[in-house]
């Protein structure tokens, strides 16, 4: 029996176990764990490279001459070897191992021209699956499609509200690729992260140029920056919550345990007043007093002693 035929019984068959989505952040990477290795020398070189296709880096370790940044190299994933790019070298405490992925060589012309034909069979690949996905009337959308460099094998990523049962679909597509089809379920941030773009503030998604691990974000983030609670105001193209809420938490965070909180009552110029308003950014307070006045008062006149915010003397 072929390879592709062997493979569809196989994802007919996984089709019933694996029930959450994939995270393409997540165990895509073979690393010194999984292949039984225990430790590495103090004077091991670590790299961060990326995986160009779906945006996801990772720190691997290559044994062989120093590698320059942007250089293309061939390393071991959960799908087969594949391509990544050096990004640059990683200095300071060694990470443990399993977070470390073995490259196995760096890329020859040979794997590079591969690659680039491996491009155009993949906008090919893209529109034959959309329009089998159409004829099939099937409630998913596809992200992304790709060819690994050293694996007879194609992998078709795409979104979906609920389950879907993509079996015939998998019997279309081995028919005409002829080789082994894999379909991954992945989510809507993820597919943010693969395809890019620009987010509210004009600059590139967080999770496309900013950093590629999907940190979980609450609501809690959004009211301690004092944030309008408008879903659509707080709210990514992804639909889900700004990544970048996830990234200033620990500013306010850090500035609230430094700053007086709002309702406390403070004593200014021998009167109470109310703190009314903090503003870290500005490094400003704002008092209230009960007969309607209002005054600003910078953030660094005020002090803590003994648990009690006050107002450093002239």
């Amino acid at each position: 029996m072929s390879d592709y035929s062997e493979y569809e019984d196989e994802d007919i068959s996984s089709l019933e176990d694996n029930r959450n989505e994939a995270k393409l952040s997540e165990h895509d990477v073979i690393t010194g764990a999984d292949a039984g290795i225990e430790s590495l020398a103090p004077d091991a070189p670590i790299y961060r490279l990326r995986l160009l296709y779906s945006q996801e880096t990772f720190l691997a370790v290559y044994r062989e001459d120093n590698l320059d940044s942007e250089t293309m190299v061939i390393v071991p994933t959960r799908y087969g070897r594949d391509l990544a790019q050096v990004i640059g070298s990683v200095r300071g405490k060694l990470p443990p191992v399993s977070e470390i992925a073995w490259i196995v060589r760096t890329a020859s012309p040979e794997d590079l021209e591969k690659s680039r034909n491996n491009t155009k069979l993949e906008k090919e690949a893209f529109d034959i699956c959309r329009k089998k996905i159409a004829n099939h009337k099937l409630e998913m959308k596809l992200v992304l499609v790709h060819y690994l460099l050293e694996e007879p094998k194609i992998l078709f990523f795409f979104t979906a509200e609920n389950r879907v049962d993509f079996r015939e679909l998998v019997k279309d597509l081995v028919s005409v690729f002829k080789m082994r089809i894999e379909l991954r379920q992945i989510g809507v941030r993820d597919e943010a992260r693969v395809t890019g773009g620009l987010g509210v503030c004009g600059r590139g998604y967080c999770c496309h140029c900013v950093s590629d691990k999907l940190k979980p974000v609450s609501i809690k983030m959004a009211k301690d920056q004092k944030l309008s609670l408008n879903s659509v105001k707080i709210s990514g193209p992804c639909g889900r919550l700004l990544c970048c809420l996830f990234y200033e938490y620990g500013f306010y965070s850090e500035q609230q345990r430094n700053l007086p909180q709002e309702g406390m009552r403070i004593n200014y110029e021998n009167e109470s007043w109310r703190v009314s308003e903090v503003n870290p950014i500005a490094c400003q307070i704002k008092l209230s007093h009960d007969d309607g006045r209002a005054v600003s008062v910078p953030a660094c006149k005020f002090e803590k002693i003994d648990n009690y915010w006050k107002i450093k003397s002239s």
